[in-house]
């Protein structure tokens, strides 16, 4: 499984810069990398429902309500770290229909989720660091964000820039597609009033 040193050399690899040995390493390519790496990451996690960065949790209720338009607030997780909310769940859904009910109405505002629910169980993406646990297309994926964002810094192309963004996007494009057909694929019901904002 890949490195996070690994997933940076395959970003200098495509710019045809130069690998690294660690982001600690006195270079322009280490250090460009240790900047942006995260930023990258969390960029990408944030895309799509990667399977190995979905979490279940329940939340605990705040001791504080919203001063109007919800009755409950409740705090996002921090461990591990909520990047973006995919659902609230309630008893009320037939797991055989939708999976992920989306019909309960919540707000995402700051690092709370507002709703009339007295319970909030929420399905997430979290911020996976382990690197190790990702797949192939998530990896490779990165690898195409990072040189993406990296490109101008590296080369000093806006068209190489505006190429590895292109790539990066099909990428995207065949790591959703693939990660999407692992398991039974969520028939998700949703209302034109349901808010999933983060």
């Amino acid at each position: 499984m890949p490195s996070v040193v690994d997933i940076c050399n395959e970003a200098m690899d495509l710019l045809g810069a130069a690998t690294i040995i660690s982001l600690t390493q006195n270079s322009k390519e280490a250090r460009l990398c240790n900047r942006r790496f995260d930023t990258a990451r969390d960029a990408v996690l944030r895309a799509h429902p990667w399977n190995c960065a979905i979490v279940r949790t329940q939340l605990a209720k705040n001791s504080t309500a919203p001063a109007f338009g919800f009755a409950n607030s409740f705090t996002l997780p921090t461990d591990p770290y909520c990047l973006r909310v995919l659902s609230l769940f309630t008893s009320n859904v037939d797991g055989d229909i939708a999976p992920y009910d989306t019909q309960a109405m919540f707000k995402i505002e700051g690092r709370n989720v507002l709703t009339d629910e007295d319970i909030c169980r929420i399905i997430y993406i979290a911020r996976e660091e382990d690197t190790e646990l990702y797949d192939s297309l998530l990896s490779n994926t990165l690898a195409h964000r990072l040189a993406a964002d990296l490109a101008y810094n590296i080369t000093g192309s806006t068209t190489v820039a505006q190429q590895m963004f292109g790539l990066y996007e099909a990428r995207l494009r065949e790591a959703r597609s693939m990660d999407a057909i692992e398991g039974k694929p969520d028939r998700i019901i949703t209302e034109d009033f349901t808010n999933i904002r983060f």
